[in-house]
């Protein structure tokens, strides 16, 4: 799966959107669940989630392009977009290790953690 280019301006809206709790929840959940997605009903219950308040975080989700929606009959269900997930984690690495190809050992990850 290809990653979407991000500007700065859509990173700081995708990075602002999953910056609340309830919303990173949502995200999370999602990604789990791949394309298919869920039905809003069922993400109010599995992450216990007040139906007004969920509604005001999905916009939010969808507003910055991180998740999708779909109407199935009288069902609303979201997944997350994994090419702009893939952007924004493409936008925050591109620059790791000076372009250098690296990994987690070669970032000097594990070494700063100890």
């Amino acid at each position: 799966m290809k990653a979407m280019t991000m500007d700065t301006k859509e990173v700081l809206a995708a990075l602002s959107a999953i910056a609340q709790e309830s919303r990173l929840g949502i995200f999370r959940l999602l990604v789990q669940l791949g394309p298919e997605g869920m039905a809003a009903t069922k993400i109010a219950e599995q992450l216990d989630i007040a139906p007004s308040s969920l509604s005001f975080h999905l916009k939010e989700l969808t507003h910055a392009k991180l998740i999708t929606s779909r109407s199935e009959g009288r069902f609303v269900f979201y997944s997350a977009d994994i090419v702009v997930m893939n952007g924004l984690i493409g936008y925050l690495s591109e620059n790791c290790c000076g372009g250098v190809p690296c990994g987690p050992v070669g970032c000097g990850v594990n070494q700063a953690r100890s």
